[in-house]
């Protein structure tokens, strides 16, 4: 398990400009933002209650919630060797993260909510996190592509997720059904820690978009749900 302290998570859903003209932004920016780490794709399984708890919690507005997920790297197709299991943890603005390594996941065998909730089984996670995901089942999987960015000082790091595909989990046989792709919208977030919030006013206002509340969950669920 590994655990990262509360960073704030600031985003901007942009549908104005080109992925092209964003990055230039970015690598312009007084900050002196540069590409770190490479372009790849990441693909999610969102967990949820029956009654889409964690849905609702996000469009009341909720400040405590919890998101509970998969994540994998690449692929969507694959053997994945290190799925990881994420609790995404907010308090307002204010977010960190729960990490479990699973057990391998090959997604061109394993077709149903069983084989996706049973990867949690005989795995080192605490009993009352166990206890919290035993009641979820995998309701959507989101799959987009993210490029890095990092500022020259090393405290402020911006993402931007374009190609996003949204797919519904609705069969007790395949759950990559009913695909939805959105190929128009752009999410640049800008997340730092606690103690650089003082300098990051700097940085917003030389980020020509306002910033929403932006989930790739609900978008998903509103896309292929509602």
């Amino acid at each position: 398990m590994k655990n990262n302290i509360f960073r704030y998570e600031r985003k901007f859903f942009i549908t104005s400009i080109t992925k092209a003209e964003i990055e230039k932004l970015v690598m312009f920016h007084p900050a002196n933002f540069s590409e770190v780490f490479y372009e790849r794709s990441i693909n999610n399984i969102y967990f949820d209650t029956p009654m889409f708890k964690s849905y609702f919690d996000n469009i009341d507005g909720n400040s405590d919630r919890t998101k509970v997920r998969i994540r994998w790297y690449g692929e969507l197709y694959d053997n994945i060797k290190k799925p990881t299991l994420e609790l995404k943890i907010k308090n307002g603005i204010l977010g960190h993260k729960l990490h479990f390594l699973l057990k391998p996941l090959n997604t061109t065998t394993q077709l149903n909510k069983l084989d996706i909730v049973q990867l949690t089984s005989n795995v080192d996670i605490p009993q009352h996190i166990l206890a919290k995901i035993k009641v979820l089942t995998p309701t959507l999987l989101n799959r987009y592509n993210r490029k890095y960015f990092l500022s020259a000082d090393k405290r402020f790091r911006i993402t931007i997720d374009t190609n996003q595909v949204f797919y519904k989990i609705c069969s007790i046989n395949r759950y990559f059904l009913n695909r939805c792709r959105d190929n128009s919208s752009i999410v640049l977030e800008l997340k730092y820690d606690r103690n650089a919030d003082k300098d990051a006013s700097y940085i917003t206002e030389s980020i020509p978009f306002r910033l929403t509340k932006s989930s790739k969950y609900v978008r998903g669920i509103e896309k292929l749900y509602l």
